[in-house]
Parts: C-alpha cells; sequence; structure tokens
C-alpha cells in the first residue's frame, strides 16, 4: 500500500471504533450527544494514527493500541472544546461547524469537555487489548502530556503571554507544551501497546519525532493563520493577531517559517529513520503534515 492508502486503513478503524462510543442513552442524553457532536466533527486524526502506526512499526501489528488510540484522540477532542470557549479562544467554528459551546451552551460544553478527558482514561485503564501493566503505564505516559508540564501548560503559556513579546525560547517551550505534548504521547502510547517491548532507543526516537513533528506542525498552523481561509481551515482565520499572540510568522515571517517547516521534519523523518525496520509511513507522515493546506 502507499501512505494514503495506509493512512485511510488506519483512520477507517478509528472512525469506526469511535463511532460506537457514547450511545449508550440515559438521562444525561444531551451530554452524550455533546461528546459525540465534538469527537465525531471530522479531522485529520493525526493522534489515534500516530498510536497505531507506532504500534505497528514494533510489533507488526496495529489492533492492540486501538484502545489507546481511541483514548487520545478524545483527549484531543477535550482540549479543542475548552480551547474554543469563550474564556479562552472564543471561536465559533472548528472543523467548518460550530464549535461545541456554540450549539449546545457553554455550561454544557464545559461539561462535555471534562466527561471525554475521563473518559479518554478511563478506555486506556481498561482496555483488554492489552494487559493490566501496559494499562497503567499508558494512562501515566497521557496523563503527563496534559498536566502541568504539558498541554495545560502550554495554554496556561499561551493565555498569559496574550499582548505580550515574547522571545523564541518562551515561544517555542509554549509549543513544546502545547502542541508536541499530546503528539509525543499518541507515539509512546503505540509503543506501550505493542506486543514487542521497545528498546531504549526506540522510546527515546520517538519522542524525537513527536517533539520535531509538533514544532513543524504549528509553525505550519501560524502560516495558514495567515495565508489560508476560513473555508479551507474550518475555523476563524486571523485570530492570533486578534488576540495579540506572538506566533513563529509574527517572530520570523513567512519565508522563515517555511524553512523552519523544512528543518523540522527533516529532523524528524531522521529521529526514526533508524530506529524502526519501517519507518517509510512515519516519514511520509511528517512530510504530508509540512504540506498541508488545513
Amino acid at each position: 500500500m502507499n501512505f494514503e492508502q495506509e493512512y485511510q486503513e488506519a483512520l477507517s478503524l478509528v472512525e469506526g471504533e469511535l463511532d460506537g462510543c457514547f450511545r449508550e442513552g440515559g438521562p444525561q442524553g444531551e451530554l452524550l450527544d455533546a461528546m459525540r457532536y465534538s469527537l465525531l466533527a471530522g479531522g485529520k486524526r493525526v493522534r489515534p494514527v500516530l498510536a497505531l502506526k507506532f504500534c505497528e512499526a514494533l510489533c507488526g501489528e496495529m489492533e492492540p493500541a486501538l484502545d489507546y488510540a481511541c483514548g487520545v484522540e478524545m483527549l484531543h477532542t477535550y482540549s479543542l472544546i475548552h480551547d474554543d470557549l469563550p474564556c479562552m479562544d472564543d471561536d465559533e467554528l472548528r472543523r467548518g461547524k460550530l464549535t461545541c459551546h456554540v450549539k449546545y451552551g457553554e455550561w454544557l460544553a464545559l461539561l462535555a469537555g471534562d466527561a471525554l478527558q475521563t473518559a479518554a482514561f478511563e478506555r486506556l485503564a481498561t482496555s483488554r487489548r492489552t494487559a493490566p501493566a501496559a494499562n497503567g503505564r499508558a494512562c501515566a505516559v497521557l496523563a503527563k502530556a496534559v498536566g502541568r508540564g504539558g498541554m495545560c501548560g502550554g495554554q496556561y503559556l499561551d493565555m498569559v503571554d496574550e499582548g505580550k513579546s515574547v522571545d523564541l525560547d518562551r515561544l517555542t517551550q509554549t509549543h513544546l507544551w502545547k502542541t508536541s505534548a499530546l503528539l509525543e504521547a499518541a507515539c509512546l502510547l503505540g509503543l506501550t501497546a505493542s506486543t514487542v517491548e521497545p528498546s531504549p532507543q526506540q522510546w527515546a526516537a520517538a519522542e524525537r519525532y513527536a517533539k520535531e513533528l509538533g514544532l513543524a506542525f504549528q509553525i505550519r498552523d501560524d502560516m495558514l493563520d495567515v495565508t489560508s481561509t476560513a473555508g479551507e481551515l474550518g475555523k476563524p482565520i486571523g485570530s492570533d493577531a486578534d488576540n495579540g499572540k506572538t506566533t513563529f510568522v509574527t517572530l520570523f515571517g513567512l519565508d522563515k517559517c517555511a524553512q523552519l517547516v523544512a528543518e523540522h521534519t527533516q529532523l524528524a523523518k531522521q529521529s526514526v529513520s533508524g530506529a524502526f525496520e519501517r519507518p517509510e509511513f512515519l516519514c511520509a507522515l511528517a512530510d504530508s503534515l509540512a504540506e498541508r493546506k488545513n
């Protein structure tokens, strides 16, 4: 299979599993509807695909990582719901649809995000595709990525620095936490789910890959916020400028940012090329994200 076929295979596996989530009904039905609305709103599903493909790169199978892949996507969706809230970025569109708080109201969106976060850890902790010891390690990996020294810490820096001029070190730290950390968790969850134990070198390679991929992803995101349209992105453009945020584009300009995306992408590819027998998909994924239009 070529890259697109492999991606679609992994994507279909995830979409099929996510579609079965939160269908139990009950007196909290509207809460479940809000959770499903955001979880099934589409998107590239980069994080669950990474979990599946890192597992496959190590043991030759994706299926052991399927619960972990669903969990990391639930966690990512919670972060998007909260990121869009009026107290954060106050966005009205996400993936071409109304954001959760616009459709369901602010308090229900807040609860939907909270419930998705806890559902993510429940999915990891109770997986029958992996051993209990692996499930415990997976919960620790995800918790580290999203807490005070990960995604939440990055979001704090992003918010507190609004309207301020920040330097490259501060901006890089913000996005290593806010963007790279969850990508790193996805990669490491794939290794944790594998039926083959990863070597320390493979674990470190996955960490390096995710850090570089995350920086390339964020720089490309900053570029698209300037050059794209709301229709192409499926969300408002120019919001960073409107909120007074320093971005890689405001620091370096578009041409230098394009160069930085290429450099970080190359470093990501180099990190996995010598660590795994078949790194082709992971390298192709890095290239595709560097060239993305939305």
